[in-house]
């Protein structure tokens, strides 16, 4: 009887072991999605609501090139989890106006950041007010001159976030960045009490995660 060759066994050996091998990294995988799977259906963890609630623009001048502006936002986050928590870290926010940003707004710093509880709302704010030079071209500038006869101004505005979540006394210790998109159609007055043509809408933002 003819015996087996060294390289046939070691052969063999080798597809064992990757056979092996290959169950147990399916049987990880498996169980991964079955944990996963349980924990999304107990927690059932979704984003939070934002929205802007109100929103005052009592200056915005174009003169010598340098924009002078005064806007006021107004938010709301609300959490519809019903077991997640979530914390606030940090809250940045971004305006723009015919595709020229304003400088950025500390809206949550990490000195006033908080811990937003189960099926709750919270309010915060952001206020960018100031000067800075910039340079309109003329339909820019028209736009300017229009919008304040209509008496409305389209701002964009973005933010920035670093939360964590809280699901019983366990905190994340890693922040979760995302950002926040609006656009927003903010009623023109001025500082001496210029009448304004239309109140405010609020608006829901979309939240990215």
């Amino acid at each position: 009887m003819a015996e087996a060759q060294p390289h046939n066994c070691c052969r063999r050996c080798c597809c064992c072991l990757f056979g092996v091998i290959w169950k147990l990294i399916v049987a990880i995988i498996v169980l991964i999605g079955l944990a996963l799977l349980i924990f999304f259906f107990i927690v059932q963890p979704r984003s939070f609501k934002f929205s802007v609630k109100e929103a005052k623009l009592t200056e915005f001048n174009y003169h010598n090139y340098t924009l002078s502006y005064n806007l006021v936002l107004n938010f709301t986050a609300h959490n519809p989890n019903k077991k997640l928590g979530i914390i606030y870290d940090k809250v940045e926010g971004y305006v723009s106006y015919e595709g020229i940003k304003f400088p950025s707004t500390d809206v949550i710093t990490y000195l006033n950041s908080f811990r937003q509880d189960t099926k709750k709302t919270n309010s915060m704010s952001g206020v960018f007010s100031g000067q800075r030079v910039v340079v309109f071209d003329h339909d820019q500038v028209s736009n300017i001159e229009r919008d304040k006869k209509v008496g409305v101004f389209h701002i964009d505005v973005k933010l920035y976030f670093r939360i964590r979540f809280k699901l019983g006394d366990i905190t994340g210790d890693d922040d979760t960045k995302g950002n926040i998109k609006c656009g927003l159609d903010v009623p023109f007055g001025s500082n001496n009490g210029t009448k304004v043509m239309d109140a405010f809408e609020p608006t829901t933002c979309v939240v990215n995660l």
